[in-house]
């Protein structure tokens, strides 16, 4: 039996908070597990990311329904991994919205990424038998798109590629305030393995420019406040930078993957092993990183194969 995944042993249920973030706006966050938003307009709510399973999403309703009995009809995914979108029938929303670079990645890679995270993360697939397929959007943009709740106007963009390369990022312009899924983490690991290190630091100041007065991230606490949005991407930034620029030298000079997994644990190790998920993502995010440094540009699928063969051959 080879080693598991570091995830794999992280079997202890999370503490679930639910934070007010500005008027009718609320963070579902969950200790380093993933987060969801909640948008509430003048007669709906709006979901953004549906957890992993439908057992995971209706903690999430159970938080809507302490504070608004208005029906939830929109469910935004800001990009295609199972752990942000298999709960999504548990809403029972008429509209589930991604870009259309989310939808492409579904229909590519989509049963490949269930069965390889599914694998990863065990506690986060309690209840998987309840999950009814693929989730398939109905409403795709390539850009941006606009949708009114009431007359609460929530705006749906794609500002670049970072943590996929469909990542889409919400914004409700009334109160400043933004969803970024896993393009922004705080005190948490960013997941690269189907990153796109060179454009993601860009997308990030994208983001910045909209000067937000408060971000929900992909995962860890809600940053309310000017200051700790720029301290959550300066962070962002520096975990990518610390990952990927050591990476480049070692690909640079012919080195191999395993001295590249050396070059980025010397460089992020200090800096970044307390954060959550940070051993269970560092494979991943070399081999990434490894792949990205030697000129190819789109991810490649990761398997429950690939991933074991991954892992035993650098998680030592």
């Amino acid at each position: 039996m080879g080693k598991k995944f570091a995830s794999q042993g992280d079997l202890t249920e999370k503490k679930t908070t639910f934070t007010e973030i500005g008027r009718g706006l609320y963070a579902f966050t969950a200790e380093g597990d993933p987060n969801s938003g909640v948008i509430i307009g003048d007669d709906s709510v709006m979901i953004v990311e549906a957890q992993a399973t439908p057992r995971l999403a209706r903690k999430v309703v159970e938080c809507v329904r302490s504070v608004t009995d208005k029906p939830i009809t929109h469910v935004v995914l800001t990009h295609y991994h199972a752990v942000r979108v298999l709960g999504a029938s548990a809403y029972g929303s008429n509209e589930i919205i991604m870009s259309e670079k989310a939808r492409a990645m579904v229909e590519e890679r989509g049963a490949e990424d269930w069965d390889s995270e599914f694998g990863r993360f065990p506690r986060l697939f309690e209840g998987h038998e309840e999950i009814p397929g693929l989730t398939w959007p109905t409403t795709t943009f390539k850009d941006k798109m606009t949708v009114y709740l009431g007359k609460r106007k929530v705006e749906i963009m794609h500002v670049g590629r970072a943590h996929t390369a469909g990542d889409a990022i919400i914004w409700v312009p009334d109160e400043q305030v933004m969803f970024t899924g896993d393009i922004v983490e705080y005190h948490s690991a960013c997941y690269c393995g189907d990153a796109h290190f060179t454009d993601w630091p860009q997308t990030l100041q994208n983001i910045l420019a909209y000067n937000p007065a408060a971000i929900v991230p992909g995962r860890g606490d809600a940053l309310v406040g000017h200051d700790m949005v720029a301290k959550a991407i300066a962070s962002t930034t520096d975990f990518l930078e610390s990952t990927y620029k050591p990476i480049v030298q070692v690909a640079a000079r012919g080195g191999s993957l395993k001295e590249a997994w050396d070059a980025c644990r010397q460089a992020c190790d200090t800096k970044f092993a307390d954060y959550a998920i940070y051993e269970h993502c560092l494979p991943f995010n070399v081999s990434r990183a490894y792949d990205e440094a030697r000129g190819i540009d789109t991810p490649r699928i990761w398997t429950a194969a690939r991933d074991r063969e991954m892992w035993e051959a650098l998680a030592q």
